[in-house]
């Protein structure tokens, strides 16, 4: 059926004054939103509004993976194995779209980018803080990245509480060893700023989840999760490598860095490396 006049008539309930009523733009505040693009090339550079919106969502989606990142680790604290798992399984999806996002910004051709790059001065996505809160989360503390948020008190106070918080990795090995579980003393009573280290006393209990997974099946299916977290979390990086290669090069980074130097050595960057390791043990 073809519409009249290629148009469509409004439902008889469709509300159309919002004089009174709140609208669309308003729960989401989108005058605020769709005004924080603000390029700083002059003159304004075409390819600029690309460059910050795919950092701005890139944060906004950070944003929401330290929220579910950290209810996550509060559900294991209370030995909720199932929402945590949840939380694990939106933090996935988000990441996808995080890794798929790249393809946006890889579009911009290094001509275009060093047009407007000497604008953006010592800004830098190394300085993100989220991305920084979100590796805490996930067991990679750095203390000296503290120093980095320090002009900034609400940055710092959040990097600062994540950082003195156990991990999510933490938590389930405190989760798991409540559960019954081999966990050794001393790593449940580590300190929690200091990165996570392998500790090859750790592939023997999952080996024996793993080797018996129909009788550990919530304990199995909670370690593949974590698995799948940090093969996303690391195709993330590896792509953002790849980006950053295509469009700038071996050049050194605005904030400082080495540039794709630098982002090569976080590839190197393991979250549970025990999981990894059992792999290996499996079937030998």
């Amino acid at each position: 059926m073809t519409l009249k006049n290629n148009t469509r008539d409004f439902d008889p309930e469709i509300v159309t004054d919002f004089r009174e009523k709140m609208s669309y733009g308003a729960y989401l505040d989108l005058p605020t939103l769709l005004d924080a693009q603000k390029p700083v090339s002059v003159p304004e550079h075409h390819d600029e509004l690309l460059f910050i919106i795919q950092h701005q969502t890139t944060e906004l989606w950070l944003k929401l993976v330290l929220h579910e990142l950290q209810a996550a680790i509060e559900a294991l604290r209370a030995d909720l194995l199932a929402p945590a798992l949840k939380g694990i399984a939106r933090v996935k999806h988000i990441q996808r779209t995080l890794t798929e996002q790249w393809s946006v910004l890889a579009t911009l051709t290094p001509t275009e980018y060093a047009q407007f790059r000497h604008f953006l001065g010592n800004s830098s996505g190394f300085q993100s803080y989220q991305y920084r809160a979100v590796e805490f989360a996930l067991g990679n503390k750095n203390q000296r990245m503290l120093t980095v948020f320090e002009a900034d008190a609400a940055a710092h106070a959040l990097l600062t509480a994540t950082f003195t918080a156990p991990s999510l990795y933490d938590e389930f090995l405190r989760y798991l060893h409540r559960a019954g579980y081999d966990i050794p003393d001393a790593i449940l009573e580590r300190d929690v700023t200091e990165a996570w280290t392998f500790h090859p006393e750790l592939v023997h209990t999952f080996r024996g989840i793993y080797e018996n997974a129909s009788e550990h099946w919530a304990a199995y299916e909670a370690c593949e999760e974590l698995v799948d977290l940090e093969d996303n979390f690391q195709l993330w990086r590896f792509r953002h490598l790849k980006t950053v290669q295509r469009i700038i090069g071996m050049k050194h980074g605005t904030g400082g860095s080495s540039g794709a130097a630098f982002l090569q050595k976080a590839l190197e960057l393991t979250f549970f490396p025990e999981l990894f390791a059992v792999r290996t043990e499996i079937g030998t």
